[in-house]
């Protein structure tokens, strides 16, 4: 099965930040994530996880009911618990998004 990676806006914003070789090794991790979405480290949950780019990290909720990788948050070390708690927090509204965004991508009704 292929998943759909789909970025968030706060996801983008941090992203555009980082160097064009960080943003290049971007690129290379959602082509992976499509593939196979459990790869990086597990935070706390097991649909939650986090890629590591040197000291930075990429932050990713795996909705398999879904089909949808969505990317939520960049953080470097020092921010990591901070970032793992806002997204934590915000796990309702993600859901909310993941499941408007599996609603657009999904053909409409049977034929």
């Amino acid at each position: 099965m292929t998943y759909h990676v789909i970025a968030t806006q706060t996801y983008k914003d941090e992203k555009r930040k980082w160097s064009k070789a960080d943003q290049v090794a971007t690129q290379k991790i959602e082509k992976k994530l499509a593939e196979n979405p459990y790869v990086g480290d597990q935070c706390q949950y097991i649909f939650l996880r986090e890629k590591r780019i040197g000291g930075k990290r990429i932050y990713f909720l795996v909705y398999d009911d879904l089909g949808l990788v969505l990317l939520v948050a960049t953080s470097g070390k020092k921010d990591q618990q901070e970032t793992i708690n806002h997204i934590i927090g915000q796990f309702s509204e993600f859901k909310d998004l993941a499941q408007e965004i599996a609603k657009q991508l999904s053909p409409s009704g049977p034929f």
